[in-house]
């Protein structure tokens, strides 16, 4: 009888402790799970994964299908990436963006997406280090070659181009399986 009470208490115990960690780990996906266009950005995902499924991010899918680029955002990587929402690309001049998915554009297509992209994962805690350190500015090489900047301007974190136009950073730290994502506000050009 006492080796069956034993066992039950050793199963009891050993069932916590695994409920436990589980729950641990589920509290810890729930807090690194980021809301971006009413869809959960799981960071189990890659960056393609999940930007299919936000709302917000329509325009810049469409782009990277074009740009045939799929494969690369869902490859290890590590990557960051800056990702301009919809309301950004309706920032661009008329007929910008249409002009841009055409075929016969998309090597120019290219070079504006993979503006967007870092090689490495960059958190935003890391970004302004890399600021501070730069006594206010930081320059990071993008995956398309072009140099593209980044600052501070109060609590904000403010990219700017090669033409001098900025973006801000509205939803930082998405973490995916292959990267980071973060969410901007205005697309960045590399001077065209």
């Amino acid at each position: 009888m006492k080796t069956k009470q034993i066992l039950s208490t050793l199963t009891l115990a050993v069932a916590l402790i695994f409920g436990t960690t589980v729950m641990a780990q589920d509290m810890k996906m729930q807090k690194e799970t980021k809301m971006v266009g009413g869809a959960e950005m799981y960071p189990s995902k890659d960056i393609v994964s999940n930007a299919v499924n936000s709302k917000d991010h329509t325009t810049l899918v469409a782009a990277v299908k074009a740009a045939d680029l799929v494969e690369t955002l869902q490859s290890e990587g590590p990557f960051t990436v800056f990702a301009p929402t919809n309301a950004a690309f309706d920032k661009l001049p008329d007929g910008t963006v249409s002009t841009l998915l055409m075929t016969e554009n998309k090597a120019k297509l290219q070079s504006v997406l993979t503006y967007h992209v870092i090689a490495g994962k960059f958190n935003a805690k890391e970004i302004m280090k890399a600021i501070e350190k730069g006594g206010g500015k930081a320059t990071f090489k993008t995956v398309n070659g072009a140099s593209l900047s980044a600052m501070m301007d109060g609590d904000n974190l403010i990219l700017k181009d090669m033409a001098g136009n900025t973006s801000m950073v509205i939803i930082a730290d998405v973490n995916q399986s292959n990267g980071v994502i973060h969410v901007i506000d205005t697309v960045v050009l590399p001077g065209m």
